[in-house]
């Protein structure tokens, strides 16, 4: 958390503390650091922030536990954030799909107006069956609420031993269509198409928001993530879309590099990256690749841009 010159930074002490916690305080500055300043230091400093901003000191959070382990880390997320007294209180909600009047799986109702007026949640890991033709419902949720950017900042963590010592990357990852657009269906039997969307507006904002959070963040450079000699019209269109914005970042650097030639060098040497933009399924892949290198395995604090903008 940064106040002024001075900066917190309690998810530096503790792997398992989620930046997003510091984004359900609604302080809006959120910023890795080497500071090791205690826990309770930098919560109490967010309260000072909030009273000045005139914000309530209790926020609510509707809390989504999850399938799998996410009831045990939700438990556990909970815990951390009772040792620091921090003012939060958790509205609990289930998002089993209901079946509608047209026969239709949905979210809960309830699920979606305890977001749109709380405005902040924290969800766990969600499952969806594999072969069921159900749709994902982390898929849903990032449609019902437009969350189109996907942040996963991933550091090298001090006092726990990783492959590399040097890693400090975010990955920005276009969140809403791609290959998890969910288009998909069975042309005739043993044949099933799915197909990858791409569009000009949901790229153009998202390579913007990489832009814009490089320059907020004090990042040099911005590398577009891509397989436009494969996909020529597809990732053609995405990588045509992040060298218009980057024409409007002088102060930025811009780089662009094919899916595979990141992984290489990701494994070989990290530090040659800063943030990385790219479409939804190469951002679910690489950003556990960049994790397994500088944090551990598969940890990395996720963010989904826009949700704090509910209306």
């Amino acid at each position: 958390i940064r106040k002024g010159d001075v900066v917190w930074a309690p998810y530096r002490r503790d792997p398992l503390w989620p930046a997003l916690s510091i984004r359900a305080l609604s302080v809006d500055d959120v910023l890795p650091s080497h500071c090791t300043t205690d826990l309770i230091e930098a919560f109490e400093a967010a309260i000072q922030y909030l009273n000045k901003r005139g914000l309530p000191r209790v926020r609510r959070v509707v809390l989504i536990p999850g399938d799998g382990i996410g009831p045990e880390i939700s438990k556990s997320v909970q815990e951390i954030f009772e040792a620091a007294k921090t003012p939060v209180e958790w509205d609990p909600v289930d998002v089993t799909p209901v079946k509608g009047r047209d026969g239709v799986f949905r979210i809960p109702a309830r699920c979606i107006e305890l977001m749109h007026t709380n405005k902040v949640g924290l969800k766990g890991p969600l499952e969806t069956p594999i072969g069921k033709g159900h749709r994902s419902l982390n898929l849903a949720v990032r449609k019902e609420f437009n969350l189109y950017a996907n942040v996963r900042p991933c550091r090298s963590l001090e006092g726990h031993k990783t492959l590399y010592d040097n890693v400090d990357v975010v990955t920005i990852r276009e969140n809403t269509e791609g290959e998890y657009s969910g288009i998909e269906h069975e042309i005739v039997p043993g044949v099933v198409q799915s197909i990858k969307l791409i569009t000009e507006d949901a790229s153009r904002r998202v390579a913007k928001y990489a832009f814009e959070y490089a320059r907020q963040n004090s990042r040099k450079c911005v590398t577009a993530v891509h397989k436009a000699n494969i996909m020529r019209m597809s990732d053609g269109l995405f990588l045509h879309i992040c060298r218009e914005q980057a024409s409007q970042y002088p102060d930025i650097k811009f780089k662009e590099s094919y899916l595979d030639t990141v992984c290489l060098n990701m494994v070989q040497d990290p530090s040659q990256y800063d943030v990385l933009v790219m479409p939804n399924l190469y951002g679910d892949i690489l950003s556990d690749l960049c994790a397994g290198s500088g944090t551990c395995s598969s940890f990395t604090a996720d963010v989904c841009a826009r949700i704090r903008n509910m209306d």
